[in-house]
């Protein structure tokens, strides 16, 4: 017996798996016509929507080790699609923003995900492609905001529990 919960967990899932399938990422990229290396499409995705951000910040999003994340950042910045800025807060810490050709690349990327999408979605009507965007948006902040109350002090006193003695948790 399945639990709706337990549907909604699956689908995730396979949506998950569907972002993360290299040879669709590499699809997408012959797609829109650009030639970028696989493994750097999901960092700069990620650059151009939460710009700027720090690679450690970008790590985490995109459930990615520091030191490799680095790697591939700099990598962006040596193709001329990131620049690295300093933070205002901490001159220590560099920030990812898109450069001017990073952002023709990811207007490229955008064309091409809204033909994809409309050829996969045509026929949908607006009132359900506007149903399925306004459903995830609030699934989206109900978990960010779960993430939120659910975050606990990590003082050594303090005990863990929830999702955060699965070490989910975000600071």
């Amino acid at each position: 017996m399945s639990d709706w919960s337990d549907d909604l967990h699956a689908v995730l899932l396979q949506l998950n798996g569907y972002m993360n399938r290299p040879d669709l990422d590499q699809a997408f990229l012959a797609r829109a016509g650009v030639k970028l290396d696989r493994a750097l499409f999901p960092l700069l995705t990620r650059i151009g929507l939460s710009h700027p951000i720090s690679v450690v910040e970008l790590a985490s999003l995109v459930g990615r080790d520091h030191s490799v994340v680095s790697r591939q950042a700099a990598k962006l910045v040596d193709l001329g699609l990131v620049d690295r800025l300093a933070s205002e807060g901490d001159q220590r810490v560099r920030r990812l923003e898109p450069s001017a050709a990073g952002r023709r690349m990811l207007d490229q990327f955008a064309v091409t995900r809204r033909r994809f999408l409309s050829e996969r979605l045509g026929d949908w009507t607006d009132d359900e492609r506007s149903m399925l965007l306004g459903l995830l948006v609030r699934l989206a902040a109900t978990i960010a905001n779960f993430e939120k109350t659910e975050a606990v002090d990590e003082s050594p006193n303090t005990a863990r529990t929830g999702s955060s003695a699965e070490g989910t948790d975000t600071p």
